[in-house]
């Protein structure tokens, strides 16, 4: 009985150690994964470990589920929110938001290594061979005068030496799936070089200024469709504004949503002081908060 009892003392305190030292294995391999940060080449291999921990056996059920298609969202969420970062001149909020895409680009890539597709390396192979082939300016003998010479090598790369079939139209090369304001944008930039453009911005404001002119009798006329169909017209001629003074709209409107915000919460913020409601009948009063929002003393001169 004595060594019965022995001998099972003896396998509870083996069983106790092999938890203790698996325990400490994963807390020591977990600190060896977080270290040495300062390194970009340990610190994207601990991100691949970690991921790797959170879908293997015993890892994150949420991350267990997820799927390409399931993370399509958040690789666009992210990338809004590290947009939104930069627009503020955080470095600590890009640096985050930075990680949170290459987490999700990396879990993502992760999902076809473990199917057998292709592998994270295979990705990153691919990119690096890519820049290299396309910038024979910098890694061959190739030389340009400026940037307008390297994009059009780069578009004669891509067809001469990775066989890609020509589009039959060059607006065929932007992706539809683009936001409508950031297409209309990348069409324009494809019509103009192929030489198909104002020459000036004053036919640019001509046509903004012809556009809302029509807009103004199609909502006259009381047409829904008409009206939608020439403030699409309007919205694409300020986007074409916008190209011709080198600012991408997407981010110029960006900015005054920011500024927008700022100044209506103002307005919140007077009128709730005041004890006054938000409503057409104050619209007088708010448009004073507003004008004060206006005058500088709420807007972010970084907006």
């Amino acid at each position: 009985m004595f060594y019965l009892r022995l001998t099972q003392l003896a396998c509870f305190f083996k069983g106790l150690l092999a938890i203790i030292f698996r325990l400490t294995v994963v807390d020591l391999s977990m600190e060896r994964i977080l270290s040495d940060g300062g390194n970009p080449a340990t610190a994207f291999k601990s991100l691949y470990d970690v991921v790797a921990r959170l879908r293997g056996p015993g890892g994150c059920p949420w991350d267990r589920e997820q799927d390409s298609f399931s993370l399509r969202g958040n690789l666009i969420e992210e990338t809004y929110e590290c947009i939104e970062a930069i627009d503020e001149k955080d470095p600590a909020h890009v640096k985050e938001e930075l990680g949170d895409i290459f987490l999700v680009a990396m879990m993502i890539a992760f999902f076809n290594e473990e199917e057998g597709l292709f592998s994270v390396a295979d990705a990153l192979e691919t990119a690096s061979e890519k820049l290299v082939r396309r910038h024979p300016h910098v890694f061959a003998e190739t030389k340009v005068r400026d940037s307008g010479e390297v994009l059009n090598n780069w578009d004669r790369i891509k067809v001469e030496q990775e066989g890609r079939i020509p589009k039959d139209s060059v607006l065929d090369e932007v992706s539809a799936a683009l936001p409508p304001l950031d297409r209309a944008w990348k069409l324009q930039k494809k019509a103009a070089k192929s030489g198909f453009d104002w020459p000036d911005i004053d036919g640019v404001i001509a046509k903004i200024r012809e556009e809302l002119d029509e807009v103004r009798e199609a909502a006259q006329a009381g047409s829904r469709e008409k009206t939608e169909e020439e403030l699409g017209d309007l919205l694409f001629s300020v986007v074409n504004l916008c190209r011709h003074l080198k600012v991408e709209p997407s981010l110029a409107l960006r900015r005054t949503n920011g500024k927008f915000v700022k100044r209506f919460k103002h307005v919140e913020k007077k009128m709730k002081e005041t004890g006054q409601q938000m409503c057409r009948e104050n619209l007088e009063v708010m448009d004073l908060y507003w004008d004060e929002a206006k005058d500088g003393s709420q807007d972010n001169p970084g907006m």
